[in-house]
């Protein structure tokens, strides 16, 4: 790959010196699809040269929720982005998958060019929406919903001028907009082939979307060549049983001349003059050679028909999702099993789940894993915190209001967070924490189906799956009258008692995926004194204390270090396992943690006469981390 520079052009400068000055983008200097974003940046209130103050990065237990929601894009994708950075490595640049809200969930990319990308926040967890960024190449790929390529000084926002960004969507089967593959690198090495590079990797991730999300389905591969089946030119069809189209590939309905939007309504008889029932037995008969079919339009396609075994066929689509979502939070812990296999058993049978636990146990992951599995996956997901809810504001926030209703209240109105889950499922966190007020109209809206706004005397019907979640112990909270029996008995349709952390004997699992999903190419680890330590504690924030201080020290740890020790522990973490460790060995003197680590460091001093380089090679850490120690 040979990089040449493409330096801002006079029609280029002037276009973004009326952009800062006047607030416009002229058409005829810059394009007519960068006007339109720009146009679009405009209208977002954002500056070209102000600072950024984005509140859509997500990190922690946000991001590896984010993950586990786009867990199929993700493992479809991290192959293929393999197999591009290879082609692109070396080239002072990186490749970049984000979800369909620009938010980017998985990186690979040259060190020196990661550092540099950094610093605009081109990072996992940080959103490159247009309405966060600008003009980029993410976001307006989003925007466009096609493919998209910005150079240089096309980027809206001048912090990110130095960058040069080729993107793609990528599509479900049913053509749904998943997420946007991405190579973005330095301008000056800008390559003229990335755009069809990437599109071409796009294409092979929906390919294999495709075929694992119709697997249950009769799969046909079509090319106007024989040559071309099998290929990521190909097109793919998926039909149902009875001859119905429900999947398919962008190339497929490119050959076709049909839509995303047809599918569901059509059938094999429209898109094809051949018989669908003689051609599976041909196919089959003929050990799966292409045959030769022509289309309605009179054009001739070769397809090879793929069809599962009748047992495969009977095999419920939704029972897939349902082992991988729950399998996903899976780290072999028999207690959290448990759980999930009751909780998989009430799926899609209209009966409300109650999950019990400690504060940071991962209630709500839980929850949307639940959700995944049914078949209201594809639906909303709506989580409310009743407890962080101002008392005033949680009966407009969970049952809407109209325009006008109280003072201060928006003149459009709002729908309300029920509302917001038709269809899908609602998820009532802390719900221990309601006030009894709001409990006497939530057990009304459970046994009517039916919501009325605030200010509005005409009720609205709501369809959801309910699962709430509490700390507490409700049964005492309705025999102290804090909590109403009638509507515990409505909610409590199973129980599941989710563990805490000191209970669950999969903690180094635990961690390790964890700091797969903080580093996920740094190959971190933790060593053993540490981890041994670790595993002991009681973690009363449970995961995510853990998650907490696994990401400090992510932080703290400097570029070539790859062991997480001591020294990389927050001081309070230290002392309170060092305090937990005194209390169950009261009869003899524990040691000091934190002077343990102080310890080797001076012993490590001593060894090497004094050579903080020396001393630092010998504790496996870098200069910068033993500095920072000794200060």
């Amino acid at each position: 790959m040979r990089p040449h520079a493409i330096l801002p052009t006079p029609q280029l400068r002037q276009a973004r010196l009326q952009l800062v000055e006047q607030g416009i983008a002229p058409t005829s200097a810059i394009g007519a699809l960068v006007a339109r974003s720009w146009n679009r940046s405009l209208t977002a209130g954002l500056s070209p040269i102000g600072r950024l103050d984005c509140h859509d990065n997500l990190a922690g237990s946000s991001l590896q929720r984010a993950r586990t929601l786009n867990h199929d894009l993700i493992s479809h994708s991290e192959p293929v982005m393999e197999y591009l950075f290879e082609q692109v490595r070396q080239s002072h640049s990186m490749v970049i998958l984000a979800d369909a809200q620009g938010v980017l969930m998985h990186t690979l990319g040259d060190l020196d060019f990661l550092n540099k990308a950094d610093r605009v926040a081109l990072r996992c967890g940080a959103s490159w929406a247009e309405n966060q960024r600008g003009t980029n190449a993410i976001g307006t790929a989003l925007a466009e919903t096609h493919e998209v390529e910005i150079n240089g000084a096309e980027h809206y926002l001048d912090r990110n001028g130095f960058l040069t960004c080729a993107a793609a969507p990528i599509l479900s089967a049913q053509g749904k907009l998943m997420g946007i593959l991405d190579i973005s690198g330095d301008h000056r090495s800008r390559h003229p082939h990335t755009l069809s590079l990437v599109s071409t990797a796009a294409r092979m991730i929906e390919n294999s979307l495709v075929l694992s999300a119709c697997r249950q389905q009769i799969m046909v591969q079509l090319h106007t060549r024989a040559e071309g089946i099998g290929t990521v030119a190909q097109g793919m069809l998926a039909f149902s049983e009875d001859g119905w189209l429900v999947g398919a590939n962008r190339k497929a309905l490119d050959l076709l001349g049909i839509q995303h939007t047809d599918m569901g309504a059509t059938s094999w008889p429209h898109l094809f003059d051949e018989d669908f029932e003689r051609l599976l037995g041909l196919q089959h008969r003929s050990g799966g050679r292409p045959s030769l079919l022509h289309t309605r339009q009179g054009i001739a396609i070769h397809a090879q028909l793929h069809s599962q075994s009748q047992v495969q066929q009977k095999i419920t689509i939704s029972a897939a999702p349902a082992r991988d979502a729950l399998n996903r939070l899976d780290s072999g812990d028999p207690l959290w099993r448990q759980s999930a296999d009751k909780a998989r058993r009430v799926i899609d049978k209209d009966i409300p789940l109650l999950v019990f636990g400690e504060s940071g146990v991962g209630k709500e992951l839980f929850a949307q894993a639940v959700h995944q599995c049914s078949a209201r996956k594809d639906k909303a997901f709506v989580a409310v915190n009743c407890a962080a809810l101002p008392e005033h504001l949680i009966e407009s926030e969970l049952f809407g209001y109209v325009g006008g209703a109280f003072t201060g209240a928006s003149r459009q109105g709002a729908p309300g967070r029920l509302r917001e889950a038709h269809g899908g499922t609602l998820f009532l966190d802390e719900i221990g924490d309601m006030p009894i007020a709001l409990q006497t109209r939530l057990l009304r809206v459970l046994q009517e189906r039916m919501v009325t706004p605030l200010g509005c005397g005409t009720p609205v019907a709501v369809d959801f799956n309910l699962i709430c979640a509490t700390h507490q112990n409700l049964r005492e909270a309705v025999e102290k009258g804090q909590f109403r029996s009638d509507l515990y008995y409505r909610i409590n349709g199973l129980q599941v008692q989710l563990p805490a952390l000191r209970e669950r004997n999969d903690f180094a699992t635990l961690t390790q995926r964890i700091l797969q999903d903080l580093a996920p190419d740094a190959g971190l680890s933790i060593t053993p004194d540490v981890m041994t330590a670790m595993a002991s504690f009681n973690w009363p924030g449970n995961l995510r204390q853990l998650s907490h201080v696994l990401r400090t020290a992510v932080a703290l740890m400097d570029p070539h270090e790859s062991q997480i020790s001591w020294i990389h522990l927050p001081d309070d973490l230290i002392r309170d396992i060092q305090n937990q460790t005194q209390q169950q060995t009261p009869d003899g003197p524990a040691q000091n943690l934190h002077e343990l680590s102080i310890k080797a460091i001076q012993q490590a001093l001593e060894n090497a006469r004094g050579n903080v380089s020396a001393a630092a090679r010998q504790l496996g850490i870098s200069r910068q981390t033993l500095y920072r120690k000794l200060q």
